[in-house]
């Protein structure tokens, strides 16, 4: 939470949520370790502590901004799965970090008291399972998270393989460079596909103990400038976007895209090529300032580094979000099966003179939530995580993460993310079960997130209920019980 403190309602005093963590709560034999955070810490602020004493995390979302106890309240995650043969060190898990939690402090509601109290709650002790990804609906200010060993990664951007390869359906020739190949032998990915363009952005991280010769050492966080502040005249055609000038979108992509390779590569062939309108925006000036930089396209450093890159400054953007829960085998068919639907209704928008979207797909890959990770023994996985495995398909094991962003008032961009909502939700149900992503928006009407009565009341509850076991249900009535006047809530 971002406050710095919250009274308690028994006396007054203040349960902090400040801003630092404490201490590395304990050391064990096997390379792991405990941190204790308080929740009003932020990711940037955890990891670099963890990495100052040598230790990380297998992934992290990005922004480094988020505290640790909205972070956890929504189950935030990055990208990574274990690369074919990669056996993860102790602490390190491929879930949400919501599953590293060994410990949680909270303010409940104490009926022999007769008001709210903080209570400290082990991972295997009843309650702590429903409150590790809570949506809102307790308060943290403390938490305890099991890490491992920091590893260093090296990160490489690759820019030219087409869409219609790097997403190509299960079957492809051989050599075609898929991204379920990316992830084998890496195990850690991300696409970034900007609007109306022909190749993705993809990053593939991979464990590196050390410096390539040919990767670029860096010692902190936020390595892509040329993302974290736009260019003036880059920013001034986003401005003419949100002034109106909405069927701009695809020069918007073309140039996000040439912006990006540019900066990482040094190519400005495409640039030099391209059209008056892309070298109106790329001017000369630009150019020189994007290469004066340094090509970021191969990087190596501690985890921390690589795993955080995006700045409050980043351009703001809305975004739609899901997890696709699948077999790994099937993470090809999963994201052939999206990038053609999503091409197609992108190409049916722009016929009738509509461009919903501006920004870009990012895609990634995580594993489900394994309690074992957290090293507590008669730990179960978060209730209400959106990577909560199904207990009767153990075959399911990978989780493909999907968001389309846009500029906030672009027109028709709702009924445009609620087409691609109930494509999802329509998938196989043998080979995919959708769940939303806590922290973007779901549930589309034609105007407006959070407001299909159906995906709210019956499509949300029925994919966290899909498989049997404790989820959905057990959750609501532990969050109910420990909050029964909905002062939290």
């Amino acid at each position: 939470m971002p406050c710095a403190a919250h009274r308690s309602a028994s006396d007054g005093r203040l349960a902090p949520t400040g801003s630092s963590p404490d201490a590395i709560a304990s050391q064990a034999a096997d390379g792991s370790a405990r941190v204790r955070v308080q929740a009003g810490a932020s990711l940037e602020t955890l990891l670099a502590f963890t990495g100052a004493g040598g230790y990380g995390v297998a992934s992290a979302p990005a922004p480094g901004d988020l505290s640790v106890g909205g972070a956890l309240a929504i189950g935030a995650h990055g990208t990574a799965v274990p690369a074919v043969g990669e056996s993860p060190a102790s602490g390190h898990g491929y879930g949400s970090l919501s599953n590293l939690v060994t410990e949680l402090t909270v303010v409940v509601w104490d009926d022999d008291a007769g008001h709210y109290v903080l209570r400290t709650v082990g991972r295997a002790e009843p309650d702590c399972d429903a409150l590790l990804t809570h949506l809102g609906r307790s308060l943290v200010t403390e938490a305890v998270l099991r890490v491992g060993t920091d590893h260093n990664l090296r990160c490489q951007s690759l820019l030219d393989i087409p869409a219609t390869e790097l997403f190509a359906a299960p079957g492809a020739p051989a050599g075609t460079r898929t991204l379920a190949g990316f992830v084998d032998r890496a195990g850690r990915v991300e696409a970034i596909w900007f609007a109306f363009t022909d190749c993705p952005w993809l990053k593939v991280w991979s464990v590196t103990p050390k410096r390539p010769l040919t990767a670029r050492a860096v010692d902190e966080p936020y390595n892509y400038p040329f993302s974290d502040s736009l260019p003036e005249p880059v920013a001034r055609l986003a401005g003419d976007l949100v002034s109106g000038a909405w069927a701009s979108a695809p020069l918007f992509g073309k140039v996000q895209y040439l912006l990006a390779k540019v900066a990482l590569t040094g190519d400005i062939t495409d640039v030099l090529l391209s059209g008056t309108l892309v070298r109106d925006v790329l001017t000369g000036d630009v150019l020189t300032h994007l290469l004066a930089g340094g090509l970021r396209s191969d990087l190596w450093g501690a985890s921390r580094n690589l795993l955080q890159y995006v700045r409050p400054t980043t351009l703001r953007e809305t975004a739609n979000g899901y997890a696709v829960l699948t077999r790994r085998a099937d993470l090809q068919w999963v994201v052939s099966q999206f990038a053609g639907f999503y091409r197609t209704l992108l190409a049916q928008y722009a016929a009738r003179g509509e461009y919903p979207v501006n920004g870009q797909v990012e895609i990634r890959v995580t594993g489900l939530e394994d309690p074992l990770v957290c090293g507590v023994p008669g730990a179960r996985p978060p209730l209400l995580s959106a990577l909560r495995p199904r207990p009767d398909r153990p075959d399911v094991d990978t989780a493909v993460w999907i968001d389309v962003l846009s500029l906030p008032t672009t027109p028709a961009l709702h009924r445009f993310y609620r087409d691609i909502e109930q494509f999802l939700l329509a998938l196989d149900g043998d080979r995919a079960t959708v769940r939303v992503e806590w922290s973007k928006g779901w549930a589309y009407s034609d105007t407006a997130a959070w407001s299909d009565p159906d995906v709210l009341t019956r499509a949300i509850p029925a994919s966290q209920r899909a498989g049997g076991g404790p989820g959905w249900d057990e959750a609501i009535e532990t969050l109910d019980r420990l909050d029964p006047h909905r002062v939290l809530s």
